[in-house]
């Protein structure tokens, strides 16, 4: 997937070079599952996997929707028609994404002209359903795509707040920022520490390969949809946790100050998902605090006691992330994890360079034995956030 191939496609599709190519990759989380909605901390980095975006303005207040992944033709919408209540469905589901950067465009009164409009192209290799952020991707490139065709004068901070808007309001995920603001804000060769809350943003070296390490990225092929009720069902229980508790996030619950206030929570639920938030933000810190050391080994344990978290007290693994995880850790890993939003999608192994062919062996040996379908598994490294590429 390369810049010249998108804008060729762009061409036979709609008879014009576009006026541009803009590129936002996926990410995965080192570590910080679910704590974003919680206005706590999480430490994600970009991925070389990236949506490109080829795009050209239009004057008639139509919005044409291509995606290379999709074998119905050109979608064709006007943007005065666009309405969180009636996006597109079925065949056309993929493109709620894109449409919803241009209604979050238009609510917040950006001048994208109702008599404007823009004819896109879209090409990933980032996989969907995979926990790697293929809609944060897809939203990021195109609201970058679009602020630069308009000249709307937009930070790398309040483009992810847009993609998240739109994600939020017109897909009706209510995800936090973290997958937006990583794909908008990332650095080559380095990991984002994230405040959720202020948005403060630290840059922390995180060079593997220096290191002798891998980190390996295992997609079980599981599909997700974050969208069914139980991403919902997690934040509507932390925020009524912290209600109860009398606080205003689950993020302002000290990590001394755990055990007495799950001793105040009367619903075992509400308990579970609380341990996971503030011992997850706690492991944030102390992840961060090893990668600032160059001590990246000693990192494994702790995302390996995010897996048990999530699996545990989030309930949001499934068989194939922990089949991954622990065989992974068995076949010489230091630690593993499944990684994103969960209920499928991909897990994560830190391991030594020279043992990258052994842990995946061993992990797809176990997937044939098990019966699941052969995961695809690859090696991370940090690479660049949301830029113009042609």
């Amino acid at each position: 997937m390369t810049a010249p191939r998108t804008a060729d496609a762009f061409r036979r599709l709609y008879g014009s070079a576009p006026e541009g190519v803009w590129a936002a990759p996926g990410r995965v989380n080192l570590i910080g599952e679910h704590t974003d909605y919680n206005d706590g901390f999480c430490l994600p980095f970009a991925l070389p996997q990236r949506t490109l975006v080829a795009a050209s303005r239009r004057t008639d207040g139509l919005l044409r929707l291509h995606s290379a992944d999709v074998p119905s033709g050109v979608l064709t919408l006007r943007l005065a028609d666009l309405d969180p209540a009636h996006p597109p469905q079925g065949p056309d589901s993929w493109a709620r994404y894109p449409a919803g950067v241009v209604w979050a465009l238009l609510e917040a009164g950006l001048p994208v002209s109702p008599l404007g409009g823009a004819d896109l192209h879209v090409d990933s290799d980032v996989p969907a359903g995979a926990g790697l952020s293929s809609s944060a991707a897809l939203e990021v490139a195109t609201a970058l795509a679009l602020t630069d065709l308009y000249g709307i004068p937009v930070t790398p901070t309040e483009l992810a707040a847009l993609a998240r808007r739109a994600e939020n309001a017109y897909v009706g995920v209510p995800c936090g920022v973290m997958d937006q603001t990583a794909s908008a804000c990332a650095t080559a060769g380095h990991a984002l520490h994230l405040d959720t809350r202020s948005l403060a943003r630290q840059h922390i070296p995180f060079d593997c390969a220096a290191a002798g390490l891998r980190l390996l990225v295992i997609d079980t092929r599981v599909k997700h949809d974050l969208a069914d009720g139980a991403y919902a069902e997690r934040r509507a229980s932390c925020h009524e946790a912290a209600a109860a508790l009398g606080l205003p996030a689950l993020r302002d619950l000290p990590y001394a100050d755990l055990d007495s206030a799950l001793a105040r929570l009367t619903d075992p639920v509400q308990r579970r998902r609380v341990r996971h938030v503030v011992t997850e933000n706690e492991r944030v810190v102390r992840v961060g605090e090893l990668l600032r050391a160059g001590r990246l080994r000693d990192a494994g344990p702790l995302l390996s006691e995010g897996h048990a978290s999530l699996r545990d007290d989030y309930e949001v693994s499934c068989p194939e992330l922990d089949l991954a995880a622990a065989t992974a850790e068995a076949a010489g890993a230091y630690g593993a994890r499944m990684t994103g939003g969960g209920f499928g999608g991909s897990a994560l192994a830190l391991i030594d360079a020279d043992a990258e062919e052994a842990v995946a062996g061993a992990v797809a040996q176990a997937f044939a034995r098990a019966g699941h379908r052969p995961p695809r598994i690859t090696a991370a490294a940090p690479a660049a956030g949301a830029h113009r590429v042609r």
